[in-house]
């Protein structure tokens, strides 16, 4: 299975942010987009990404003052990527050993097009063996 099989059943889209936004504005994108990420684009490419822990390490080592910076501050700007031909396992493996939770998907030319969570990757799994097990069942009852 490749990223491309996740993308179909999720739909296509990312939420990106620019890396002047600031954190509080950050927050009402992640809060109405019920997500935990968001890319930092420049130009088509990829400039960082800021996740809710990314917010909440900083809160707690800088305080509230983090607020009203920009996500320029707070970003990781080394941003693992995948492509949609990598396989599924392929990319769960790379987050569990990196610790990250979202995978932003470019294109051959480096362009941003997707993003995959962790909770993605799961559900497809999830939905893959119901899949199995209902062929399962079915052939035992013939």
């Amino acid at each position: 299975m490749q990223i491309n099989d996740v993308l179909r059943n999720k739909g296509a889209g990312v939420i990106t942010v620019s890396a002047d936004t600031t954190v509080t504005d950050l927050l009402a994108v992640l809060a109405e987009h019920r997500i935990g990420a968001a890319v930092i684009k420049s130009g088509k490419g990829i400039a960082g990404i800021v996740s809710e822990r990314d917010i909440v390490r900083r809160l707690h080592s800088d305080g509230p003052a983090v607020l009203t910076g920009s996500v320029s501050a707070i970003m990781t700007d080394e941003v693992l990527t995948c492509a949609r031909t990598d396989e599924v396992e392929t990319v769960a493996r790379t987050m569990t050993e990196h610790r990250v939770r979202h995978i932003p998907v470019v294109d051959e030319e480096g362009t941003l097009t997707d993003i995959v969570s962790i909770g993605d990757l799961v559900k497809h799994r999830i939905d893959q063996l119901q899949a199995e097990r209902d062929q399962l069942v079915a052939y035992i009852q013939q």
